[in-house]
């Protein structure tokens, strides 16, 4: 099953990373919000760590067919995500992600601190106030 991404960080449009890895290979995206992560600020991107009761804004990508294999390999690469790996700062989780647009429940992959990383932040990390990212560095 070809899942969606939920991004919110420097994946976004207008941001970086945006038209170096999803311009012109997507077929959808649209506003949506993944409950139960909190947003911390990184060295120049976000991490989200799952905790419950707070919201992380972003946006549901859905790649287009013919481009999704590459894109899941290059974005597990820009991520440094490495299944299984101890060093990994992410890691690849599916969780529901909410659509902006009409409430409805889609199953992503979304990118989380790995769990090294989120404990570091949880107990040292700066939280991004309403889990916007874009809003945190304006």
């Amino acid at each position: 099953m070809l899942l969606p991404f939920f991004v919110y960080g420097t994946l976004r449009p207008g941001e970086t990373n945006h038209d170096l890895f999803l311009r012109g290979r997507t077929l959808r995206e649209e506003p949506g919000r993944l409950r139960g992560a909190v947003l911390y600020e990184g060295p120049g991107y976000p991490y989200a760590v799952e905790e419950p009761g707070s919201v992380v804004s972003g946006e549901l990508v859905t790649a287009l067919p013919e481009a999704y294999a590459g894109l899941l390999t290059e974005l597990d690469r820009l991520e440094e995500y490495v299944p299984g790996d101890p060093r990994n700062l992410y890691e690849r989780v599916a969780r529901d992600v909410v659509r902006a647009g009409d409430g409805t429940a889609v199953r992503a992959w979304v990118y989380v601190a790995a769990p090294a990383v989120a404990a570091r932040l949880r107990v040292r990390g700066k939280p991004i106030e309403g889990g916007e990212w874009r809003g945190a560095r304006a």
